[in-house]
């Protein structure tokens, strides 16, 4: 086993997080536990308790830094679009792609409880980030909207893509034609946005 000293803080934080990431590339956060965990990086449960504080910070941490790396790639795809409204379908699709190619990581983030703890400010900021690149693309392109048009049908969009998102990465469209979830994506965006 590694000794505290073997690591500065940073370093360990480090490690315990990509360890835990590399993890649930395969497999679900179910099958995770803060002893799996630190028995794959070589220390014992304690010392992650005394760096994360619990093991319900430490998988928000990794939800923190699955939200970063999601945020990253979304302000990627809007900041190559000129239209807003090609940026909001970009959006959409891009939320799905990165469901597809991080399900567990991504089922972490919805599924990860705060136990009746307070949420860390330093995650509201992440998840307030996210739902303001919608609500700015949709002010652009409905300028005469009020703040809570825009924050309703933001939250009515995300629904949407979010249940389509799911729905498709879990394979649960019961239909026996596959269902491509962008198309569905799309449907959902054009059709919503020409009556609004």
């Amino acid at each position: 086993m590694a000794r505290r000293n073997d690591h500065t803080r940073e370093e360990l934080v480090s490690l315990t997080l990509k360890a835990a990431k590399e993890f649930l590339d395969k497999h679900s956060y179910h099958e995770l536990s803060l002893r799996k965990i630190a028995t794959m990086i070589g220390y014992v449960p304690s010392t992650l308790v005394n760096v994360f504080g619990n093991y319900n910070l430490l998988l928000l941490h990794v939800v923190a830094q699955t939200l970063d790396e999601l945020a990253y790639e979304a302000q990627l795809v809007v900041s190559q679009c000129q239209e807003p409204q090609k940026a909001l379908h970009q959006l959409a699709i891009c939320y799905h792609d990165f469901a597809q190619k991080n399900p567990y990581r991504w089922q972490l983030i919805f599924e990860h409880n705060m136990n009746g703890e307070t949420l860390p400010e330093w995650q509201a900021e992440r998840i307030d980030n996210m739902t303001s690149m919608l609500e700015e693309l949709l002010h652009i392109i409905a300028p005469h909207r009020t703040h809570s048009d825009v924050i309703r049908t933001s939250r009515v969009l995300w629904a949407g893509v979010h249940g389509i998102t799911l729905l498709s990465v879990d394979d649960k469209f019961f239909a026996k034609e596959p269902i491509d979830g962008k198309a569905l994506i799309d449907d959902l965006l054009t059709q919503y946005l020409s009556n609004w």
